[in-house]
Formats: C-alpha cells, sequence, structure tokens
C-alpha cells in the first residue's frame, strides 16, 4: 500500500524533491506539497484505492506525511471490508 501512495505522490504531489527521498513520517507540506496537490493526491488515492474519504478524513493531518496517508487508506479499507 505504502509503495503505490508513494507512486501516487510521484505522479500527483507536484513536490519539489524525488519522492524516493521523503521518509515516510517526513511532512510533505514541508517538503513543498501544496494544498492543491493534497487534494488531487486524495481523488488518485480514492480511484486506486476504491475508496472515499469521509469529511472527518479531509485535514491537513490526513495528508501530513506518507504514513499519516497510509493510516488513513488502511482505515477505509478496514472500514469498507466490514461494511461488505
Amino acid at each position: 500500500m505504502t509503495e503505490k501512495i508513494r507512486e501516487l505522490l510521484a505522479k500527483h504531489g507536484g513536490l519539489p524533491v524525488a519522492v524516493d527521498q521523503i521518509t515516510d513520517d517526513a511532512d510533505l507540506y514541508a517538503a513543498g506539497m501544496s494544498s492543491f496537490a493534497s487534494v488531487q493526491i486524495m481523488l488518485a488515492i480514492e480511484e486506486a484505492f476504491d475508496v472515499e474519504f469521509p469529511d472527518s478524513l479531509l485535514n491537513r493531518k490526513s495528508f501530513q506525511s506518507i504514513a499519516a496517508i497510509t493510516r488513513a487508506v488502511a482505515g477505509l479499507i478496514g472500514n469498507s471490508e466490514a461494511a461488505a
């Protein structure tokens, strides 16, 4: 999952540094990600993982780092599997 998220960040994140140079816990906003890019990443993640971010996760903290995004997606996948 983390590798797919990194791939989506590389494609949609608009980061001035290579994604493979960013640690999982690094602050993506400090690395140069804009709020607009975070929305693009969210949309790409929703499509790639067939999930929908609820309003409670639509905040800067959910997209602060690769680790935070991974936790959010893992929670969404778990919730969607529980609902199925």
